[in-house]
């Protein structure tokens, strides 16, 4: 089950809901979760894993999918062992390269032509913008990748591009040196002293690179899609500004702008305000109204929640609550979207700024809480009388 925040277990998720009872049982008595236990600044603690990224998805389903297949086929199996075995395997078909191979076998089928991806790079460098790629992989898969997405002269576009850059080691430790690439990707012998437009580098680290570029400070906008190891050494250590890729939002966006999500979602906050109201009556019929309503709200609240995902919601909310992933996403990310090319909307000089939300002791009223979207809804100004 998914934490809800730093130390919190959410009851009534996954592939099949464990009872809450059980959940509670196998946590010691409590959906509290030890400070001791979870995880360190990266998400790899002594006893929970946090996932934080792309790759997390198929991994948490052949989990899913490897414990629902040992329990309904009555195989014993130690939890431990099980985990760190598929994590292995997934490690090693990453880093043994046998991934790259199999994507770069059929481009069509995983990478999608990246029209828009290039007018948005294009863009930026016809108004002087500098770029620069620093990615994990191998300079024959982004060499093959970036092709097929953006076009054969993609290396035009940037200034600077490090491969097998070992991020997030690559943000914070000082001793790893550059090493240059020529055309057909081996590796040179020559001591790094500048790095140059149209050249590929191997490894290397940040302190080289921001000494050999002088590109510090909010001057520099880095994304990345993993608030780990792309972003939080960047903000916290560098001063960059960052920006997360979060595909996900595609989807969240259409489902938060559908009627049935902003009727739900305003009655639901009506509810709370009337709930919250009506505590103060300790008659016998109040308090079967006040039962009758908490019933619905819970009702309410389970099918927002299944409008996302019937098993695990919304990657933002849980219920009401901001997520962990929201949690850090707020921390490490100056701004997210779900594309790179959602910039295409806006001016280059465009400036966003910070939504201000209520805290709770400024909102009291449940209307004043209610989001920008659900302003727009036709049952508001039937609802304000409730106010």
């Amino acid at each position: 089950s998914p934490l809800v925040s730093f130390v919190t277990i959410l009851l009534g998720e996954g592939l099949k809901p464990v009872p809450d009872e059980e959940v509670i049982e196998l946590y010691g008595g409590t959906q509290h979760i030890p400070l001791y236990q979870m995880s360190d600044f990266y998400g790899k603690g002594p006893s929970l894993k946090q996932f934080m990224d792309i790759f997390s998805l198929p991994e948490m389903t052949l989990l899913s999918s490897v414990i629902d297949y040992f329990i309904t086929h009555g195989i014993e199996f130690d939890q431990v062992h099980l985990y760190k075995d598929i994590s292995d395997a997934i490690r090693d078909v990453h880093v043994k390269g046998v991934m790259y191979k199999w994507i770069e076998k059929d481009m069509e089928q995983y990478i999608l032509h990246g029209d828009e991806i290039y007018a948005v790079l294009n863009r930026l460098v016809n108004h002087k913008k500098k770029l620069f790629l620093i990615t994990n992989s191998p300079f024959s898969f982004v060499d093959k990748g970036m092709k097929h997405m953006v076009g054969k002269n993609w290396r035009d576009l940037f200034d600077m591009v490090i491969v097998q850059a070992d991020k997030p080691n690559f943000f914070t430790d000082r001793r790893k040196p550059f090493r240059k690439l020529d055309d057909k990707g081996s590796l040179q012998w020559d001591k790094i002293n500048q790095l140059e437009k149209g050249k590929i580098y191997k490894e290397g680290n940040l302190f080289d690179f921001l000494r050999l570029t002088g590109w510090r400070g909010s001057k520099v906008l880095y994304f990345g899609d993993h608030l780990y190891s792309d972003l939080a050494d960047l903000m916290l250590r560098h001063g960059w500004r960052t920006g997360a890729i979060v595909p996900e939002l595609e989807t969240e966006i259409r489902i938060i702008n559908t009627e049935q999500y902003m009727h739900s979602l305003t009655w639901q906050q009506a509810l709370t305000g009337l709930l919250e109201r009506m505590q103060m009556y300790q008659d016998a019929e109040s308090k079967q109204v006040l039962l009758e309503w908490m019933k619905e709200r819970q009702e309410i609240r389970s099918l927002t929640k299944n409008l996302f995902n019937p098993q695990f919601g919304s990657i933002f909310r849980t219920f009401h609550n901001p997520t962990y992933f929201s949690r850090r996403l707020v921390r490490f990310s100056d701004i997210y979207m779900a594309s790179i090319s959602c910039l295409l909307n806006y001016d280059v000089n465009f400036t966003f700024y910070p939504r201000r939300t209520p805290l709770q002791h400024e909102a009291p009223l449940w209307m004043d809480q209610l989001c920008t979207g659900c302003m727009k809804t036709p049952f508001l100004e039937e609802m304000v009388h409730i106010r």
